[in-house]
């Protein structure tokens, strides 16, 4: 029995969508091969883009969209793209504990989904 729980607590830390701390201090996962960091500054959010290939990916005239949960009620945040490599939207509001927010956009042809929730 003791070895059997062994994969299942191995599977639940992997699905965590949030794995560590990126270079900007934000939340960080990896959607569609593309590792992404999540920054919430209070008044605003930021995502930060890297590519498969472990290089900032140009976010000029991409488009994306951020979806907020929380308190029982959803946002959507159109996000502007900002030098180098970075979507941006300001908050109404400060996001709450345990809110989720999934970044939505178009990267090299195909769509990608990053999941986060705010600790």
């Amino acid at each position: 029995m003791r070895y059997t729980l062994r994969p299942a607590i191995l599977a639940l830390i992997l699905a965590s969508p949030c794995f560590a701390a990126g270079a900007n201090g934000g939340q960080t996962t990896v959607a569609d091969g593309h590792p992404i960091e999540f920054v919430e500054t209070g008044t605003s959010v930021t995502f930060f883009v890297i590519g498969e290939d472990g290089k900032p990916v140009d976010t000029a005239g991409l488009s994306a969209k951020a979806f907020v949960q929380a308190n029982g009620k959803t946002e959507t945040l159109s996000l502007k793209p900002a030098a180098p490599n970075k979507f941006v939207a300001d908050l109404k509001s400060p996001l709450a504990a345990g809110a989720k927010v999934v970044l939505s956009t178009k990267l090299h042809g195909h769509n990608v989904q990053a999941r986060f929730e705010k600790q």
